[in-house]
């Protein structure tokens, strides 16, 4: 059973599940319901095209390497250890929107945090932010038997934010954990985001 987590809780991953190296990262988002507007019409639906990346930072908390940066137009870090799923362009239907595949395995050595990331694509052209967003989450799956181990749902007020650090899984005493963060920034491209971190 997933262990549901509140914003700023920690939870051991591999200590409390033997053998877990291969992981299924899950993010999920909706666009918020339509209202009604004047005279009862219903208000068109907004696409908004939210983006879930990785970012592989070291033990300062900074990304290396350009290669680091897993996201839509760069689906695989250069060790391979972490792998997109690709990009969904609405957030519509049920289930994860995208997908980060992570082998802990793989994971270099110099690697200490895996940094989970969803900015608006276009969001100062579509005027988009996150007030815009609902029922938001990340999951960590086990790969091996599709058990889900940590869910964390994003239920802050996100309005004015176009760009949320959701959660990290990271090193701690030779084992992995995951890090609940939520919280809203300010980044209009996944690459403005990760200039924070260089």
């Amino acid at each position: 059973m997933a262990i549901s987590l509140v914003k700023g809780q920690k939870i051991d991953l591999t200590k409390l599940n033997a053998g877990l190296t291969n992981l299924i990262v899950g993010l999920g988002w909706d666009p918020v319901q339509p209202k009604k507007g004047l005279f009862g019409f219903m208000k068109s639906e907004v696409n908004i095209d939210c983006d879930a990346s990785a970012l592989l930072l070291d033990a300062n908390g900074k990304l290396t390497k350009e290669e680091n940066l897993v996201c839509f137009y760069n689906r695989a870090s250069g060790c391979r250890s972490v792998l997109h799923s690709g990009d969904n362009l609405t957030g519509e239907g049920d289930g994860d929107d995208e997908q980060i595949f992570i082998d802990l395995k793989k994971v270099p050595s110099d690697v200490h945090k895996i940094l989970m990331v969803v900015n608006i694509y276009e969001c100062e052209n579509r005027r988009q932010d996150f007030g815009m967003i609902q029922s938001a989450f990340i999951r960590v799956v086990n790969k091996a038997n599709n058990q889900e181990l940590v869910r964390f749902n994003l239920s802050d007020d996100y309005s004015g934010k176009t760009a949320l650090i959701v959660a990290e899984i990271y090193r701690h005493n030779g084992e992995w954990k995951f890090n609940a963060i939520g919280e809203g920034a300010y980044a209009a491209h996944i690459n403005l985001l990760a200039k924070k971190y260089v």
